[in-house]
């Protein structure tokens, strides 16, 4: 599935180009339409219904705790983010030139909070059913891949790790927020005896943390 398949899933296409719009596009563009923010809360709340509801009824023998981190394993920022790439979302997304020159267009939080801006959009325009059929496509086809691999967080794994080669406990310190109450937007770096081996970002510090972490992973 790409960007294409997308838009045809769409009946009302300003819905869609409102759901890839960023609040940076807009402050340059006043008056032409709203940014993503708030098809990005509905569609939040949206996709942890449709994963919880598929976890539940695809691990009947399951207990919560073990439901709650394969979720968290298919919702985090990373995976997301991840998704949005094989869109090819990136090169679609409204952004404004400093942005951009940011590196916006490969900004992980940036691509999935579009995901979920893109979810809510196809909840308002065509119901609960296409966004399902997006998911498959896109999200839940991973389930069994992730159910596989180990389901303690980045966070724990990290701890585990760095405890095990006889290093103190991993610290996490908030370098940077930023956006409205209803928007934050968190930067978290992660340190190991001083040194800086991992960064995230997310919309809580929860989710900037685990980010850091699991990049501080993958470096070790």
């Amino acid at each position: 599935m790409g960007i294409s398949d997308l838009r045809l899933m769409f009946k009302n296409k300003r819905l869609l180009e409102q759901a890839l719009t960023h609040k940076s596009w807009v402050n340059e563009h006043s008056g032409v339409r709203g940014s993503n923010e708030r098809l990005e809360f509905l569609g939040d709340s949206i996709l942890e219904f449709l994963v919880s509801k598929r976890l539940y009824e695809a691990f009947p023998d399951k207990e919560e705790g073990y439901l709650t981190a394969l979720r968290a394993n298919l919702v985090n920022t990373q995976n997301l983010s991840e998704v949005a790439d094989n869109l090819g979302i990136g090169k679609a997304i409204f952004l404004s030139k400093g942005e951009e020159d940011g590196g916006g267009r490969e900004n992980p939080s940036l691509l999935a909070d579009t995901i979920e801006a893109i979810i809510g959009a196809l909840f308002m325009d065509v119901g609960l059913e296409s966004v399902t059929e997006f998911l498959e496509k896109n999200l839940f086809v991973q389930i069994p891949l992730k159910a596989s691999q180990p389901l303690k967080d980045a966070k724990s794994r990290l701890q585990e790790t760095v405890q095990a080669r006889g290093n103190f406990s991993p610290r996490y310190i908030v370098v940077e927020e930023s956006g409205p109450d209803h928007s934050k937007k968190f930067i978290i770096e992660v340190l190991v005896d001083g040194k800086k081996v991992g960064r995230g970002v997310g919309k809580n510090k929860s989710e900037a943390e685990q980010e850091a972490a699991q990049n501080a992973l993958a470096a070790l």
